[in-house]
């Protein structure tokens, strides 16, 4: 008898991606079984490129005939909306900036497809995320960055669970973008050269994404002035969701040289604008909600680590001090700019991914 094959779950967005991953993984010779997941109603997505439009699904489709697969279309537009919309929606009304991919991550890509994935009998969960899931020195699973730093995504994984991790299969991980392309080409499949898909979800016209967020939900921010650093108005506005740290274009004022957003004061609805680009440079942060992968550390333990602020970020040598109830204090090496509340902080030793947390 024929040894029964591992199943599992790929997600499959319809970009090229995904496609590859769901291929190696058959030709390592696992069984499985693509979902496309709708994030956003139709009459939301429309016809607009989209991981989750009907573009996306139609592409999936495709490629999964290719594979010979099964593949299903998973409507989960409500968890997708309480757990990354709402909560992305409550941070910009508080004045912060929040990462919508992390809670997407966490909640939908290895949440909600993971209850997915037992209800069919999967043992895992796979994905196109150029980062790597391979065991420590302790023989753990951990999360490593990808071989190509130009990729790499494990800034935006580092809010999975230990046991999302240890569940989940990302094949990609060992490859560049460049070489991806070039063996779906040789696979011929025919999203070999389909534009990249990734953060379209978040992609939206009419004001933004913060914009999108607060006509969906019904709700107003604070509105309030606009602010120079010695106190003068400079004018009005009509909500702080439409600012974010460092922010140079869409202030609604003109002083002659470049300005940037300073602070945003969330119970009063001030918005500090300076043109003194160094005021917003910063070595220091607190962190909350704080996911950490290594060693069990207790409070006040000191850690030696390099930080990313951003996604686009070159690694900063820091010291963060680990604090009670998932809280972190980090100093870094080096100033950063605008280093901005309701965004990640993720903490590296080499490839390694430690943990992180949401800037405070």
């Amino acid at each position: 008898m024929a040894e029964e094959k591992q199943r599992v779950v790929v997600g499959l967005s319809g970009g090229v991606d995904s496609t590859l991953a769901a291929s190696l993984l058959i030709e390592q010779g696992y069984e499985v079984i693509g979902v496309t997941l709708r994030l956003l109603p139709c009459t939301e997505s429309g016809e607009r490129r989209s991981c989750c439009g009907l573009d996306g699904v139609s592409q999936a489709r495709a490629v999964a005939g290719q594979l010979g697969i099964r593949h299903y279309t998973a409507d989960c537009h409500d968890a997708f909306t309480e757990n990354v919309l709402k909560s992305s929606w409550e941070s910009y009304a508080i004045g912060q900036t929040p990462n919508p991919c992390v809670l997407c991550n966490r909640h939908i890509k290895f949440g909600w497809l993971m209850d997915f994935a037992n209800k069919v009998g999967a043992s895992h969960v796979a994905t196109g995320h150029y980062s790597r899931i391979a065991p420590d020195a302790n023989g753990d699973m951990r999360l490593w960055r990808g071989e190509d730093k130009s990729k790499d995504q494990s800034y935006f994984l580092f809010a999975l669970t230990k046991d999302q991790i240890a569940h989940a299969l990302m094949p990609l991980g060992g490859y560049s973008k460049p070489t991806v392309r070039v063996m779906a080409t040789e696979r011929g499949y025919v999203n070999a050269n389909r534009q990249d898909s990734q953060d379209v979800c978040f992609a939206v016209d009419n004001g933004g994404f913060p914009e999108f967020m607060r006509q969906r939900f019904g709700e107003l921010s604070k509105p309030g002035v606009l602010i120079d650093d010695e106190g003068n108005v400079l004018g009005e506005h009509d909500g702080i969701h439409k600012f974010t740290l460092g922010q140079r274009k869409g202030i609604g004022v003109a002083l002659g040289k470049p300005a940037f957003v300073r602070s945003i004061d969330a119970e009063t609805g001030r918005v500090v604008i300076t043109t003194d680009k160094n005021a917003l440079y910063s070595n220091t942060l607190q962190v909350r909600d704080l996911v950490w992968h290594g060693r069990e550390v207790e409070p006040g333990s000191e850690v030696h680590c390099e930080v990313q602020t951003r996604y686009r970020q070159e690694p900063v040598k820091a010291l963060a001090i680990i604090g009670a109830g998932q809280t972190a204090s980090i100093v870094l090496e080096s100033s950063q700019h605008a280093i901005t509340p309701g965004q990640c902080a993720v903490m590296y030793q080499g490839e390694l991914v430690l943990g992180g947390g949401w800037i405070r």
